[in-house]
This record gives C-alpha cells, sequence and structure tokens, in this order.
C-alpha cells in the first residue's frame, strides 16, 4: 500500500460520516449467520462449502449497488475472505479500489474459558505471521473481541492490558488495531461493568506514545456519551459501537444518544437480508439498513 493511500485511509476512518460493516463472522458464528441469512444447515455439507456459502453472502453485500464508500467507511473481514477474490478482485482490494471502503481485518483466534467474569482473547502465536500477511494483502487494521460478562475489576483490568498489549504488536507492523472489549448487553451490572471499562481503557491510552494511535468499538453504553471523552483523546482514531445482539432499531436508537460514535454492526445490518431474495429486493433491504445505521452513526 502506497503512503499516499494509506493516508488516504487514515483521514476517512478519522472524520468521514458514516459506519464500518463487519462481515467477519468466524467458523463458530457462521452457521447461526447463514441460518439468520435463511440458509439452513442441511443445505450444506462440512466446513468447505459452508465457507462458500457465507462468502456468497459476504460477496453479494460487496457488490451490491447498496454498499460503497458514501456511507460505508470501512469493513471488517474474516482472514478466509481476506484470501479470497471478489470478482477476480482480492477483497481487500476490491473494498478500497471498487467501493472507497477502508478494509479491516479479524485477527483473534477465538474466546479463552471464563474467569473473573470475563473471557480473554486465545492465544495467538501465529499472529506476527498473519499481520506480515495483511499487511502485503493491503490491510488497513485489526480487530479483536473479548467479552466481559460482569462488573469485575480485575477481569476487566486483563481484558484491557491484553487488548491494548496485542494492540501495541498490531501497531509494529504499520497497522491501526482496533480494541474491542464486549460487555455482554444482558448482564444485570451492565452499567457498572461500562464504567470500569472506561476508566481502564483511559488508563491504558495514557501509556501510548505520539505516534500510537487506536480505535475502540465498545458496546453501546447504558449511560449515554459515557465514552465522548474517550473519543475525544489523541490517540483515539475513531469509537465505532458493536451492536451486540440488539435489533438493529434500538441499536440505532441507542447509537444516536451518544456523540462521536458510529455504528460497527454485524447482526444489525444483515438480518433482514435473505439468500431467497431477488437481487433487487436484496440491494433494497440492504440499502435500507445501511441508511438507518448511517443515519444513527451521524446524529451526534
Amino acid at each position: 500500500m502506497s503512503q499516499d493511500t494509506r493516508s488516504q485511509q487514515f483521514d476517512r476512518i478519522k472524520s468521514a460520516p458514516g459506519f464500518i460493516a463487519a462481515l467477519d463472522q468466524s467458523g463458530g458464528s457462521t452457521p447461526k449467520a447463514l441460518k439468520l441469512y435463511g440458509v439452513e444447515e442441511n443445505e450444506y455439507s462440512g466446513d468447505g462449502e459452508m465457507f462458500d456459502l457465507i462468502h456468497q453472502m459476504r460477496s453479494r453485500i460487496m457488490t451490491s449497488s447498496a454498499f460503497n464508500g458514501d456511507r460505508v467507511l470501512g469493513a471488517i473481514l474474516f482472514e478466509m475472505t481476506m484470501d479470497r477474490e471478489v470478482e477476480g478482485t482480492p477483497a481487500a482490494d476490491y473494498l478500497w479500489n471498487t467501493c472507497g471502503v477502508v478494509p479491516f481485518l479479524k485477527v483473534d483466534k477465538g474466546l479463552a474459558d471464563p474467569e473473573n467474569d470475563t473471557r480473554v482473547l486465545k492465544p495467538m502465536p501465529d499472529l506476527d505471521a498473519l499481520l506480515t500477511r495483511a499487511v502485503e494483502k493491503n490491510i488497513f487494521g485489526t480487530k479483536m473481541r473479548s467479552v466481559i460478562d460482569g462488573a469485575n475489576d480485575a477481569g476487566i483490568a486483563t481484558v484491557v492490558d491484553q487488548q491494548f498489549d496485542i494492540g501495541i504488536q498490531i501497531l509494529s507492523h504499520g497497522l491501526i488495531p482496533i480494541i474491542e472489549p464486549e460487555v455482554t448487553i444482558s448482564v444485570a451490572d451492565k452499567a457498572e461493568a461500562e464504567q470500569i471499562l472506561h476508566d481502564h481503557i483511559l488508563r491504558r491510552l495514557n501509556t501510548l506514545s505520539d505516534d500510537q494511535n487506536v480505535m475502540l468499538k465498545l458496546t453501546l453504553p447504558e449511560v449515554s456519551n459515557l465514552y465522548a471523552d474517550l473519543a475525544d483523546h489523541p490517540r483515539v482514531l475513531r469509537v465505532v459501537a458493536l451492536s451486540g445482539g440488539y435489533a438493529m432499531d434500538e441499536a440505532n436508537a441507542r447509537l444516536s444518544k451518544n456523540r462521536d460514535m458510529i455504528a460497527s454492526f454485524s447482526r444489525a445490518l444483515t438480518e433482514k437480508l435473505n439468500a431467497k431474495q431477488s437481487d433487487a429486493e436484496f440491494d433494497t433491504a440492504l440499502d435500507g439498513a445501511i441508511e438507518s445505521i448511517y443515519q444513527a452513526s451521524i446524529a451526534n
């Protein structure tokens, strides 16, 4: 990637209106994603066919007339998507050169077993090799997801420290890390967990050097604008919101109440899409979802 292209992408992610599409369902979540898309498990056999079908879904989204840089700033890809092509072009290059959408890559390998009301990232011994390949594939940044299931200070501190430590490793490859410590939306002490998370993120942001910039991907908070000061932090490129299981309408309503927070939705983006739709029906449904998420992202 040329320095000029990277600079264009950096400026776009930092300040342009729009949102980031999450197209990064991995092996464990793919059957569920396909079922929501109207493809039952008895319609395919084995992982090979399953991943072919999910790539067809993602390709259909990326090639839709509704999917372009006018409203979609970036898209997060699964590793296998990065390694495949869309209309004969490597996926990341297709996103940027055809759609004007900045490509990101999901790099985590899933979650460890629960401890201290949290689930940290599984070890990633091959991360450096993956990051090297991502740079070669013209990826701009990365994403990795941990989970917080309660207001446990020690657990949340561990999650945040792991995220930032790996984030620094990602930065060393010239990529922008999206730090994603997801707070489960159903936990009883969600607001308390979010305040603890806020404080630990701020603690680690204040340790970054002037040339280290990160993004934050956070659950839509119970207290509106809880993360507004993090969005203003000089080391934060952008704060994006995950839908976390909220339906699109509720996710959009919550998002619109939070200043300087834009969407990075997965299920909320695709919930009205179906494999059986005609191309016109698919494009209309996707256009409606993109427009509603875009409007919520620019509301504040």
